[in-house]
């Protein structure tokens, strides 16, 4: 009787799962059948209509118009990623193996940059953008994520690190190995994981925010999410085109969860055992 009963429950659970499933892909369902759609089909009565004959013009059109600006993208989002991961990598060695005087300290105005709003620093760091040369352009917008991105990987390997046996340390440091000797030879290799983490972190915010990118940058440089937002024109908005657009602008990002998406768990529970 309580295995039936367990049965029911657990056939209940995926009935349950399906369903919110199918609710959470209703909006994909929508945007490609939209992109595939030739224009003349492509009204709101007919949103969920399979299309008669299926068109990939839209597609063609809208990776003709990003393809500069996924290129942008690409030269932002790569050298952003790793020296984001690079130096919260260091922080999060010194904060958690090398302790020294007001070193928590250190570590809480750190996380306090995680909650800051970027409205509130926009028109000053646009101008001390300027007032260094690197106002509209990618470099510019690659040291504000590096910036903005040392919180969180800092706090992320932080708590990886913390998971390391100080034995460890110990033993290197009785074998003549400094701290950037135990950084390179133990600690760096030891967090690869947390790397993936960070990394697959960190491409995926570059990737898609906006707000920087649409202040920062301009005409030539803009990443790929400003000229998507860009592509819908401004008297008719050709929705097929727009939904193709959205889904190659997706496309990075998806491909890098189906890919390493099992090492971001596994790195995310490596690090959550000990803070």
């Amino acid at each position: 009787m309580m295995k039936q009963g367990f049965r029911f429950n657990r056939l209940l659970l995926y009935l349950l799962l399906g369903v919110m499933a199918l609710f959470f892909l209703m909006p994909i369902y929508v945007m490609i059948i939209t992109s595939i759609k030739p224009l003349d089909e492509v009204s709101l009565d007919r949103m969920w209509e399979l299309p008669s004959t299926i068109s990939f013009e839209a597609y063609q059109y809208a990776f003709e118009r990003l393809y500069p600006n996924f290129v942008n993208t690409l030269y932002l989002v790569i050298p952003a990623t790793l020296l984001s991961a690079l130096l919260g990598s260091l922080n999060g060695y010194v904060l958690s193996k090398w302790k020294f005087k007001g070193s928590d300290w250190i570590f809480t105005a750190i996380l306090f940059g995680m909650f800051i709003p970027y409205q509130s620093i926009l028109i000053p760091l646009i101008q001390f953008l300027q007032n260094i040369g690197l106002y509209n352009s990618i470099p510019g917008l690659i040291l504000v994520h590096v910036v903005y991105g040392i919180p969180i990987t800092t706090l992320i390997f932080r708590n990886f690190y913390a998971n390391i046996p100080n034995e460890l340390l110990e033993a290197c440091k009785i074998d003549g190995a400094g701290f950037l000797g135990i950084y390179r030879y133990v600690m760096f290799p030891l967090s690869i994981s947390g790397f993936v983490v960070v990394c697959i972190w960190q491409f995926t915010n570059i990737w898609n925010e906006f707000l920087f990118a649409v202040s920062i940058t301009s005409s030539g440089s803009q990443p790929v999410m400003v000229a998507l937002q860009n592509l819908s024109g401004s008297q008719i908005v050709h929705w097929n085109v727009q939904m193709a657009g959205a889904l190659l602008a997706a496309l990075p990002t998806l491909l890098i969860y189906i890919l390493v998406g099992k090492y971001f768990v596994r790195g995310l529970l490596a690090g959550s055992v000990k803070g």
